[in-house]
């Protein structure tokens, strides 16, 4: 009784200390014979809810990509082609600059290979994958797949199990893999992360809001401003109650809602909700919708007007008179086509727009516009008082129109930029985007002062309070843009112009790296410049050497050149003045690299005794360094450490974009350290 409880306690003890040790992707796999020489082998993996594995052909410069290993092929088999993939993702990367490829939710790989040694009984394939989410993890799975005996055809499914080891001399046809790994498999909740929001949930809101906001922009136009009371009136004065024209006001309202929202799942079923997200990164597609966003904003201009046939509006119109539900959802109809030279262009630009999330963001991007939309028809119907308060038609209707037709063609420039960085042509580099965008609005704010005018403007004497103020806003944000040629970060429009390195000047016009303070002072032995000219270490044991020689505390940062969270942090986090002073000044950085795929010499190459692996890169090094002393394998992984190697906080600090967060953190590691030592 005393030994099986002396187990239980030994097993707890070993399940808690591996409670951050976490794989999101769950295997299993297959063995098939496919002639008397071929056999295929399959992977499957099962994916955690929001992680992202990457694929083997996920682009360089990147992520990493999956690598299948196969340890015993010399003389025993051959591979057939390469390595098939079941259906990915591609999206654009703005931190890396790059279209990365990858599997939600599950991943299949198959593998066709021609056996020539037949006393074969056995092949060792190692999977080496990046998994993301809010962390990045490099894993490595080991399995092992077992020759059917002399069967026509075999399918052989086993589930890649933790924690075990199994004798390939006892594997019978029964089971065809074994995983020797020993990483615990545990749910991605461990993580301590901030946003646990789903990063689709929030896509998926912020495009109902700009379309919400779109639709109420797409009311204040020439073309369905003056509607409002036309069509108000309409049903108030042929109803022969109240209570009668408002319900078919309502009617009339979600008449427009549902024609919108059918023109969204139109676009989601032509192109498939999966589909459009790979096609918005598609190089050709962005400069579709730079060519198509550019005659948007012409039309918006007044260079010409985009018109449907008025044909089409003249029959929709006549079938309008017909009475009845029917009649009012062909007067939706007639709304949504004779709008169209003002609609089209914002429509246009909301389902480009969506399609770069993919998914259903068309729909729900249609939904928001028209409920905008339509609102104001059915409102006005309840109460139709308030049609006094509403402001003349005027020339301030076209003001509108040019207002969207700048903010269209700014809007463009954005999706030429993404072309020209899948590209990497340079023809569009951070100080030319910023010069055209400063050209854009200094043009606006031109024209709200009064000092340009368009084709369609009316006479002006003199300008409005509220024009002036909100080209006084847009002057301001014209001056805001103009200091980013010279090397301003511009947090404001973040995401929008390209990376501060993908410029001429990335440090700035007139600076460089070689100028830089930080350089121009000696380094400590074993230390490099590393993110904003951060003095840092990428070995333990120097890093830990200089910190007790400066008697500071050490910030050990588990890291990737290929986590682009890692990446986040360091862009929008280490960079905030107070963070950044507080790394500089008040501690030692240990930045490891867990990717670091530089071999070690042989003298230094080792077995784990935690995991099992061969550790034989630098990266292994580290990863295994985390996953022995501090019993986690996530990046970015942040500890405060005294210069002895002894944790100063609670605990540990992952991905958290909430600075004053990050920054009480590393204040209370940093106060302990000074209140001990």
């Amino acid at each position: 009784m005393k030994k099986l409880l002396f187990i239980l306690i030994a097993f707890l003890a070993f399940a808690n200390g591996y409670a951050q040790i976490l794989d999101p992707a769950k295997w299993t796999t297959k063995i098939e014979k496919k002639t008397e020489s071929n056999y295929i082998l399959t992977f499957n993996a099962v994916i955690e809810k929001d992680w992202h594995l990457y694929s083997q052909f996920t682009a360089d410069g990147g992520s990493l990509p999956l690598e299948i290993i196969f340890k015993n092929q010399k003389g025993n088999f051959n591979l057939v082609g390469k390595a098939k993939e079941s259906k990915t993702t591609t999206a654009f990367n703005d931190v890396f600059e790059v279209n990365e490829t990858y599997f939600e939710k599950k991943a299949q790989i198959q593998q066709e290979i021609t056996i020539t040694n037949p006393k074969i009984s056995k092949i060792e394939v190692n999977l080496n994958y990046q998994v993301c989410k809010e962390a990045c993890i490099n894993l490595e799975k080991s399995f092992m797949f077992a020759i059917p005996a002399a069967t026509k055809t075999a399918e052989i499914t086993t589930v890649a199990s933790d924690l075990t080891t199994i004798d390939s001399a006892k594997v019978d046809t029964s089971v065809a893999i074994a995983d020797v790994n020993k990483e615990q498999v545990v749910t991605p909740d461990k993580v301590p992360v901030l946003d646990t929001k789903p990063s689709k949930q929030r896509g998926l809101w912020s495009i109902f809001f700009i379309a919400f906001l779109s639709g109420f922009a797409a009311l204040l136009t020439p073309c369905v401003f003056p509607m409002i009371p036309m069509t108000v009136s309409f049903f108030t004065k042929q109803s022969k109650t109240k209570a009668k024209g408002i319900r078919n006001a309502i009617i009339y309202g979600i008449a427009i809602i549902f024609i919108y929202v059918v023109l969204g799942f139109l676009v989601t079923w032509i192109f498939g909700a999966d589909a459009l997200n790979a096609l918005s990164t598609n190089v050709w597609f962005n400069i579709i919708f730079f060519v198509l966003l550019v005659t948007f904003a012409a039309s918006f201009l007044g260079a010409f007007e985009i018109m449907l046939p008025n044909s089409w509006a003249n029959k929709v119109d006549n079938q309008a008179d017909r009475g009845g539900i029917i009649g009012i959802l062909f007067m939706a109809l007639a709304l949504a086509i004779v709008s169209f030279s003002c609609t089209g262009p914002i429509v246009g630009t909301l389902l480009v727009e969506a399609a770069s999330k993919g998914g259903i963001a068309p729909i729900v991007g249609m939904f928001g516009f028209s409920l905008a939309l339509a609102l104001p028809f059915m409102l006005f119907a309840m109460f139709p008082g308030w049609l006094n308060s509403l402001p003349k038609s005027g020339g301030w209707l076209n003001t509108v129109k040019v207002v969207l037709g700048f903010l269209e063609l700014a809007l463009a420039f954005k999706f030429l930029s993404n072309a020209d960085l899948v590209l990497q042509l340079h023809f569009l580099e951070r100080e030319v985007f910023l010069a055209i965008w400063i050209a854009i609005f200094g043009t606006l704010a031109f024209y709200l002062f009064g000092k340009i005018t368009l084709p369609h403007d009316s006479p002006m004497n003199h300008i409005s309070v509220g024009r002036l103020s909100f080209g006084l806003v847009v002057l301001a944000f014209t001056i805001y843009l103009i200091p980013g040629i010279w090397g301003a970060p511009l947090k404001l429009i973040s995401g929008f112009p390209p990376p501060m390195t993908y410029s001429e000047s990335p440090y700035g016009v007139g600076n460089s790296k070689g100028s830089s303070n930080a350089s121009a002072q000696i380094l400590p032995e074993g230390a490099h410049l590393g993110p904003h000219d951060l003095v840092a270490f990428e070995d333990y044991e120097k890093g830990l050497a200089y910190a007790k020689s400066v008697n500071k505390p050490i910030l050990l940062d588990f890291t990737g050149y290929a986590c682009v969270n890692c990446r986040k942090m360091e862009d929008y986090v280490w960079s905030d003045p107070a963070i950044l002073k507080i790394l500089q000044d008040e501690v030692v950085l240990i930045s490891l690299y867990v990717d670091d795929k530089r071999e070690l010499p042989k003298s230094e190459q080792y077995i784990s005794k935690e995991t099992g692996k061969e550790i034989v890169s630098v990266g292994n090094k580290w990863s295994d360094f985390q996953i022995t002393k501090f019993k986690a394998n996530a990046q970015p992984y942040y500890i405060i450490l005294d210069t002895e190697g002894t944790m100063l906080s609670d605990k540990p600090e992952s991905y958290n974009s909430d600075i004053n967060a990050y920054k009480g953190w590393l204040g209370e590691g940093i106060d302990r350290f000074k209140k001990v030592k």
